[in-house]
């Protein structure tokens, strides 16, 4: 059987890093990433994010709600392996350990004409199923231009400009809800000033009127995903509250998980695992990316299998019972063979 073969370095990748208070370049990426997301391990410092669409030394945060800022000694460029940064304490702080990931979409891009709105910049991978988007709002209900050619099933915006939430659109929680990267809180109420109560398209996504993801005169950006066959899996499971938790097909051994309950009464933190920084099972280091806390090093534990993942804890932040939770995963050692159907022996 002929196989088409995604390397690991091609699309997503992990990489650690130990900081050093001066200058370094991190190396080892495996390509020049277009979105780069760091966290210090050891402190409780922002989760930072950057990419080449706003530029270098632009950060935004996932853990609050604050608008976008400049810092020169944040993340100083894009580089052909990886990335360099200066000596700012959340991104290279003098032997602290940090922990990055890093997607490859399409460098800045350029204007998508395909939504009302023309985007200042699409920068779109179709073959992994990952763009960003930076437009201007409206104020009116508009739809957006994502360039991946195919349905997206994740899409999180983020006004650049204004304190405001990271707004979220899920697969799983339909075109009238919505749930927030940078905070607890529960899927939304039904409201149409979000996604319009309209599910993506191939071309693009809706929104509506709120001025968290269309204020007029406000810049925004989009991470955008659409789900690949071996490669990504966006989707949700049902916590049973046992150690023995609920096993998640994804078709490949997964080397990312962001995962996050919605349908609760209580609310629970987004849950970062991912296959480095334990480097065996049970993993038990996470990272929430609502919270600049310090790696959680509790009796939290998941699996990193094969062929998906298995919650290995009773844990409410990931497997209460009862309660449905959203994820989505990427791929360790992404291969897809001729006809679609990925193969998950190593």
């Amino acid at each position: 059987m002929a196989y088409i073969t995604f390397q690991p370095q091609d699309y997503f990748s992990n990489k650690l890093y130990t900081g050093n208070d001066t200058t370094q370049s991190i190396t080892g990426v495996g390509f020049q990433p277009d979105w780069v997301w760091i966290k210090d391990r050891d402190a409780s410092n922002n989760h930072e994010l950057f990419d080449a669409v706003r530029g270098a030394t632009k950060r935004i945060y996932t853990d609050t709600a604050d608008a976008q800022d400049t810092n020169s000694n944040s993340l100083t460029s894009f580089d052909s392996d990886g990335f360099s940064v200066g000596s700012n304490n959340s991104n290279n702080d003098s032997n602290h350990k940090y922990a990055s990931w890093n997607w490859k979409a399409n460098g800045q891009g350029s204007s998508n004409t395909d939504g009302s709105i023309n985007t200042t910049y699409t920068s779109a991978n179709t073959t992994s199923g990952f763009s960003i988007v930076k437009y201007t709002g409206t104020g009116s209900n508009a739809t957006v231009g994502h360039g991946l050619g195919s349905v997206p099933k994740m899409i999180i915006v983020k006004c650049l400009d204004q304190t405001h939430w990271w707004f979220t659109y899920h697969v799983s929680l339909g075109n009238t809800k919505h749930i927030t990267l940078n905070t607890t809180n529960d899927q939304s109420g039904a409201s149409a000033a979000y996604w319009n109560n309209t599910t993506p398209t191939s071309s693009v996504f809706s929104i509506g009127t709120d001025t968290g993801v269309n204020q007029s005169g406000q810049d925004y950006i989009a991470y955008c995903f659409a789900e690949k066959k071996g490669f990504s899996k966006i989707g949700k499971y049902r916590g049973n509250g046992n150690a023995d938790g609920p096993f998640v097909y994804t078709g490949f051994k997964p080397a990312f998980v962001l995962f996050k309950e919605y349908s609760g009464a209580g609310d629970a933190n987004w849950v970062i695992q991912d296959s480095k920084r334990v480097g065996f099972n049970p993993n038990n280091n996470r990272l929430f990316p609502n919270d600049s806390a310090a790696e959680n090093t509790s009796s939290f534990r998941i699996d990193m299998l094969s062929n998906g993942f298995k919650l290995r804890s009773s844990d409410g932040d990931a497997n209460e019972d009862g309660n449905d939770f959203l994820y989505i995963a990427f791929a360790e050692h992404p291969v897809v063979s001729s006809n679609g159907v990925p193969a998950v022996a190593r």
